[in-house]
């Protein structure tokens, strides 16, 4: 198993922990989507990818159609995607990703959490480097020959595929979602879920006393309802 499986291993049971959360997020998601590229499913890739994340989180369907109808709605304002980068106590390098329909307050409240646990905002492109931007699908593998598949995705651009008891993931740059996407849905292949990742290249070891500092600023930042994901350097 390689780096992408690693990765998912230690933050599955993280993400979208509050579903709460998770629904607030897709909302935003959809948001985006259907601002982008209409409100209708068979002609938007994008809000297809976000209904298959809603229903992976068992996101009730007339919420779905809520949010893309709402969103629909021209007088509703448009939410930026906003990067945000930084160090954590113990250098540990983090990620952020925002959505957010009100930079300067985003902003406030990012500097905020880093100030407040000895941490420190950095400048664009300062931590992004350090890790590779990923795409990655969840699909269900019934019947299917995860090696066979692999060796077929890798002309779109995959770069690994493992199993596990919630289906068969490929990995990708950020850059193959587009034609893996086609091509998965060109086979009639159900795609569970798929979405972004950003994977750090190296990661750093702390003692238990300096993780629960970088857990500490990590909380405060997840909590932010601007805050969509949230990446780091630390091993866990």
């Amino acid at each position: 198993m390689g780096r992408a499986f690693e990765f998912r291993k230690t933050r599955k049971l993280k993400r979208w922990a509050a579903m709460s959360k998770a629904f607030t997020r897709i909302g935003k998601d959809i948001v985006m989507a259907v601002k982008e590229g209409g409100p209708d499913p068979d002609a938007n890739s994008k809000l297809r990818a976000v209904i298959q994340n809603a229903k992976a989180v068992n996101m009730p369907k007339d919420n779905i159609e809520r949010a893309i109808k709402r969103a629909s709605d021209k007088s509703l304002g448009d939410y930026k995607e906003v990067l945000f980068e930084g160090y954590a106590p113990h250098g540990i390098a983090i990620l952020i990703e925002t959505a957010t329909d009100n930079n300067t307050r985003t902003v406030a409240n990012i500097r905020s959490y880093f100030n407040k646990c000895n941490g420190s905002l950095g400048t664009s492109g300062s931590v992004e480097f350090m890790f590779d931007h990923t795409c990655n699908f969840t699909i269900n593998g019934e019947g299917m020959d995860p090696e066979e598949l692999e060796l077929e995705m890798i002309d779109f651009g995959a770069e690994e595929v493992f199993v596990d008891e919630e289906g068969i993931h490929i990995y990708a740059p950020f850059e193959s979602f587009g034609a893996i996407q086609k091509e998965l849905e060109s086979r009639d292949i159900e795609i569970l879920s798929s979405g972004f990742d950003r994977i750090p290249q190296v990661t750093k070891e702390l003692s238990e006393e300096e993780m629960a500092d970088v857990e500490k600023l990590l909380e405060k930042i997840e909590e932010d309802d601007d805050v969509q994901n949230v990446f780091h350097s630390m091993q866990e």
